[in-house]
Parts: C-alpha cells; structure tokens; sequence
C-alpha cells in the first residue's frame, strides 16, 4: 500500500500492529501525534510508517520502551560515535542471555519433575503435583 498519507487502520495493516499498540506508541512518546484530516482521522505519513517498523522490529527483538526511546533518539544524530547504541544492545544481550540460563534451569527443573510420573494412577499419587507443591519449610521466589 504505502502511500503517502494513510489513516490508523491502513498504518495498522502496514506493520501488522494493532491499532491499540499504535495509540499506546503515540501515549509514550515513540511515536509522534499525528496530524488530523479535516474528518478527524489521524493521517500518518511515511516517517510515520519507517518509525513504526523500526519500533515493531525493536519489540520483536525484545528491547524495552525505554531502550527504543534511547535508539530512536540516537538514531537521529547520524554523525554522533555508535558506541551508546553498542551500549544499550550489549546490556539488552546480558538480559537475554540471563533469561536463557533461567529458562534452561526451569526446563531442567520441569524435566526432573516430569521423569517422576509414570503417566498412570491418580491425582491423589500424582508425583508431579506432590514436586510443584510447596511445603511450608519453602519460601517462594520473588517474580
């Protein structure tokens, strides 16, 4: 479609991004308010629809709102050193590699559980209830 103006919905089918997340966008700042068409519409244009790639790429890989603000914000200056982009995705990596190792450790925790049933009896003998429920001598983790 791409044209040079277009309205919320045609954005929306654009980028395949609901209409929601598009206001939401716009609320916090990573999106500029549009202008609006003498029946009310909001009009988006084609920096329009590259930003919100951008974004929606940037969701895709995980980064946070904050982070696409800051990467937004640098990608504006085209002159300037790339060091505080490699900053922002050298912190965004740790995070993911954190949750990697967290989910690794709960798969293995989830295949430990799993290996004490049988799949046969009852609730009442269920080995995998008896291992996820806590006892009182546990505390739980915070989320």
């Amino acid at each position: 479609m791409e044209r040079s103006e277009m309205k919320i919905g045609d954005l929306s089918r654009e980028t395949k991004t609901k209409v929601v997340t598009i206001r939401y966008y716009e609320k916090v700042g990573l999106l500029a308010s549009p202008p609006r068409s003498s029946g009310n519409y909001r009009t988006y244009d084609r920096e329009a629809l590259e930003r919100l790639r951008f974004i929606r790429r940037c969701r895709d890989l995980g980064f946070s709102v904050d982070q696409i603000r800051e990467l937004l914000e640098l990608s504006s200056h085209e002159e300037r050193a790339c060091s505080d982009v490699d900053a922002i995705t050298e912190t965004h990596l740790a995070e993911v590699e954190r949750k990697i190792t967290d989910l690794q450790a709960l798969a293995n925790e989830l295949r430990q559980i799993s290996s004490r049933c049988s799949g046969g009896g009852t609730i009442s003998n269920c080995r995998i209830l008896d291992a996820i429920t806590p006892r009182a001598d546990q505390t739980a983790d915070p989320v």
